[in-house]
């Protein structure tokens, strides 16, 4: 099993200032390994007591990640992968942050991902 690690406040920062992820939703270069393996994921939790909006920033190459929740910019809407999962199924998926991250690495290399959206 890999080892995930947070980026750094640096880092973090460093990925705020590209292109936003909706209207560019492809890879991008990491600013923690500098590999073109940086990619994200967004879901919006259905049991949230108000619109938010979760995301998951990872890179495939160095194994550093960052996730954060946020308001659901009102309007935007996407493609979720995950969406067709049973309920159960995808709270145990999402129990192991590594697995999920795994997981969702795994949906990048079929095509699965990254998602699409539209405002």
């Amino acid at each position: 099993m890999t080892a995930w690690s947070s980026f750094s406040g640096d880092e973090v920062a460093a990925l705020a200032q590209g292109e936003s992820f909706f209207l560019s939703p492809g890879e991008r270069e990491c600013p923690a390994c500098g590999e073109q393996r940086l990619r994200a994921y967004f879901t919006a939790p259905e049991n949230a007591r108000r619109p938010t909006l979760v995301s998951y920033v990872w890179c495939g190459a160095c194994e550093k990640f960052v996730g954060t929740r946020a308001k659901h910019p009102e309007g935007l809407i996407f493609s979720d992968p995950l969406a067709a999962l049973p309920a159960a199924e995808r709270r145990e998926l999402e129990r192991s942050l590594t697995g999920f991250l795994a997981h969702l690495d795994s949906l990048w290399e079929r095509g699965a991902l990254p998602q699409t959206f539209t405002a």
